[in-house]
């Protein structure tokens, strides 16, 4: 069954505001009954109007190399939400999520973690990856997640002549739609803010009215004492200042979500003898939320690797984020840093 969420009803709010003044037209009958039933489909990833309906396709998650051997990014600028994850060497990776845009184009697509499936359970996100170590094929298709790789068999990979392996692989995630099958996605990535019957985000409106806010323009999230990302917030989006993306297609987020999640050990070395890490994206931990200027120390729940994430404030109210493009930072809570600005 396809995921939707249904616009409340307009009649009642017409009809008062027809009563409301002798000089107020009367509503048009015929429309309030063409709005009662008006079935507005929404982007689990966003929060925001599908135009065209639900896309024949499931959510792709692709993982994305994130260093400058792996430079220029293709493709983050389609994708509906990003997040950004600890891997071996004190490095990260992305996880793109896209749904709504399939560009002919994305990477260079690099090899799956266990991190994985707690980024794309919540959707029924299907991960594409260049690969990945036995153990970790073993947990992904425990938790039931299909994944599309290229050591598999996996179609539309093709080879930046530019690059050198293992950097230089790239998806036509078109070419792959093709072979994929939806499936149902079980509800929102978050808990969106419904306000309009046009849902568009407020850049205005904070995520939250709560006491424990902030503002800030910049922000450094340290992974390690190598990895920093740094932004900056420019045209009412938040932007990397030293990140990869190609020129044009990166990644600009109404909202960042700063989530604070422990780390484990996934239980093998890479090739370089490095411990590879997996975060736990499970259960509770500190977090904050930035929409515009305006930032908001809150705690986020999961109750399991496939459920959504949900925010409370320090009164312990619950937060919704305002529909848009949103990118989470997995920040290790023993060893990673945020610093405000």
């Amino acid at each position: 069954m396809k995921f939707r969420l249904v616009v409340a009803l307009t009649a009642i709010a017409l009809t008062l505001t027809a009563c409301g003044s002798k000089d107020a037209k009367k509503a048009d009958p015929k429309a309030s009954e063409r709005d009662s039933a008006t079935l507005v489909e929404r982007s689990p990833l966003t929060g925001l109007t599908l135009k065209n309906g639900l896309p024949n396709n499931p959510v792709f998650v692709v993982k994305v190399e994130n260093t400058d051997n792996g430079a220029p990014q293709y493709g983050l600028n389609k994708a509906d939400l990003v997040v950004e994850e600890l891997v071996e060497g004190g490095l990260t990776r992305l996880a793109a999520l896209y749904y709504s845009n399939l560009p002919s184009k994305v990477g260079h697509v690099r090899s799956m973690r266990s991190t994985d499936i707690g980024i794309a359970g919540p959707v029924n996100g299907q991960i594409v990856a260049s690969g990945g170590a036995n153990g970790t094929y073993k947990k992904v298709q425990s938790a039931g997640i299909k994944v599309f790789s290229e050591d598999r068999g996996a179609p539309g990979f093709s080879s930046d002549p530019s690059k050198v392996r293992p950097y230089n692989r790239l998806i036509n995630l078109q070419t792959l739609a093709k072979k994929a099958k939806t499936t149902s996605i079980r509800g929102n990535y978050l808990s969106w803010r419904t306000t309009a019957a046009k849902a568009t985000p407020a850049p205005s409106a904070g995520a939250a009215t709560s006491p424990a806010s902030k503002t800030a323009t910049k922000l450094d999230v340290g992974f390690s004492n190598s990895t920093h990302t740094r932004w900056a917030l420019k045209g009412g989006a938040w932007q990397r200042t030293n990140g990869h993306a190609a020129s044009g297609q990166d990644f600009k987020a109404d909202t960042l979500l700063i989530l604070y999640a422990k780390v484990g050990n996934a239980g093998y070395l890479d090739p370089a003898g490095n411990t590879v890490p997996e975060t736990i994206f499970e259960g509770s931990g500190k977090a904050m939320v930035l929409h515009g200027k305006t930032v908001t120390d809150a705690t986020w729940t999961k109750g399991s690797l496939k459920q959504q994430i949900t925010l409370t404030g320090k009164d312990g109210k619950p937060i919704s984020v305002n529909p848009g493009r949103v990118w989470i930072e997995l920040v290790p809570k023993d060893g990673g840093s945020v610093k405000i600005g």
